[in-house]
């Protein structure tokens, strides 16, 4: 059976990659994925934000579907139910060691934490690594407690500096692949950066042409090649899949300390493609073929369904809304594996959705926040947001417009209407607001009391 590694980042943005584009970062570890395996450049997460996207990665589902929106605060009493099946859980019937080291950011209370949800293993932080006494607003707008670090389900220190936590991260999955002789594993990397604030180890900073941002970057770069060189050391490199990803797109208000969603529109907190098409390439030597790039869409909620394919597991729940990629990653297949997407964010309203193929886009009324094509600050403070309101329809043909920047909704009337019925039918299962009760179909997500 074959070992799953997925290191997913925070916040870092499509371009933010030199196999993506990026003029000013280094990222040769990355990029050799890409060169061993597969570049999709058309992958997405279900919602812009922290908790919802992370939800999704490990159930397979939209975010709606479990529960959750946004994301959650310290200590909040809630997070993703733990009758949910992650890919952990998923996994741990066929004898699969699992870990988690990073940011979890799906409940901070004992009974939500990773150990209560298939992984063997846990060390890091339980959610955003602003959520601390440091934040610039404390006191006026939040009252954030420590920032603890846990190892399993106890707290082992509270950080008041976090430019170690890539290199702990990077060690404990190095540490953890060495000590996998005896059973297929998965490890999943959830890194806390390049979300604000960064931070990184003194032996790689200064090294990046981005400055800070890419420096942050290239160290995770670093933790990438490392995590790589354990595979090699062990013998694992030729049955394992390798995936790496983000959670959304970059924080666009932080100016130079976020990452760059060129030439995508807008970024995080949004259902623009600045906020939900991120960076994602795939290795597995001899299964997926080398040097490919794949334009067909695909989804975090996939990824749960396209390793059970693999590994031969099975899960339980029967409802889930992400479909088997395998023949897409593979090269068997370029046919589209969902008849569309659908995109959410603030209270699980819909905000867009798009066609099977990734061509056409159409957005329904909402209110989003803009920066207006303003730069953010460059110190490490944001500049406030604009709230915009999206009044009508709005529809855009990607393949010809990836940047959104032609409205055509009055010239295809015939595609309008399509993806109006289909947001309609995803709208009927999964509802438009959290406080929606739509059924058997949509989960509660998991409260402390």
């Amino acid at each position: 059976m074959p070992n799953i590694v997925i290191i997913f980042t925070d916040d870092q943005g499509y371009e933010d990659l030199s196999c993506f584009g990026s003029p000013d970062i280094k990222t040769p570890h990355i990029d050799g994925i890409a060169k061993r395996g597969a570049k999709l450049t058309n992958f997405y997460v279900s919602q812009p934000v922290c908790s919802a996207s992370r939800a999704s990665l490990l159930t397979g589902c939209y975010a709606n579907r479990v529960g959750v929106s946004g994301a959650f605060g310290p200590y909040a009493g809630k997070g993703l139910n733990p009758q949910e099946e992650t890919i952990a859980e998923v996994l741990k019937p066929l004898g699969y060691a699992t870990a988690c080291y990073g940011k979890w950011h799906l409940g901070s209370e004992d009974a939500l934490l990773p150990t209560r949800q298939g992984f063997d293993e846990y060390f890091g932080i339980p959610y955003s690594n602003d959520m601390w006494p440091h934040h610039p607003w404390q006191g006026t707008v939040f009252n954030f407690p420590e920032l603890p670090l846990y190892e399993n389900e106890k707290i082992i220190d509270t950080l008041d500096d976090q430019s170690m936590v890539t290199t702990w991260y990077t060690e404990k999955a190095v540490d953890f692949i060495h000590r996998q002789s005896e059973n297929p594993f998965f490890l999943y990397v959830p890194h806390s950066l390049p979300h604000v604030p960064l931070y990184v180890h003194e032996d790689r900073a200064g090294k990046s042409q981005r400055g800070l941002y890419g420096d942050v970057i290239e160290e995770i770069d670093w933790s990438t090649g490392e995590i790589l060189k354990a595979l090699e050391a062990e013998g694992f490199t030729d049955n394992t899949l390798v995936i790496f990803t983000s959670d959304n797109g970059p924080w666009l208000s932080y100016g130079g300390h976020s990452g760059e969603a060129h030439p995508l529109r807008e970024g995080k907190g949004t259902a623009w493609e600045g906020g939900v098409r991120v960076p994602c390439v795939a290795q597995w030597p001899g299964q997926i073929p080398a040097g490919q790039t794949i334009s067909q869409p695909a989804m975090t909620i996939d990824l749960l369904p396209t390793i059970a394919r693999i590994t031969g597991a099975s899960p339980t729940q029967a409802l889930i809304d992400g479909q088997d990629c395998w023949d897409l990653l593979t090269g068997v297949s370029q046919t589209p594996h969902h008849e569309s997407y659908h995109f959410y964010y603030k209270q699980n309203e819909l905000h867009a959705t798009m066609s099977g193929d990734g061509r056409w886009k159409l957005y329904h009324p909402h209110q989003y926040r803009s920066l207006n094509g303003r730069s953010g600050t460059d110190d490490g403070l944001p500049i406030d947001y604009d709230q915009k309101v999206l009044g009508e329809k709005e529809l855009y043909d990607l393949h010809a417009d990836i940047g959104e920047k032609h409205n055509l909704v009055n010239e295809n009337p015939a595609i309008v209407a399509k993806l109006e019925a289909q947001a309609a039918a995803i709208r009927s299962k999964l509802g438009d607001k959290l406080t929606d009760v739509v059924g058997s179909e949509n989960r509660p997500l998991g409260i402390i009391d």
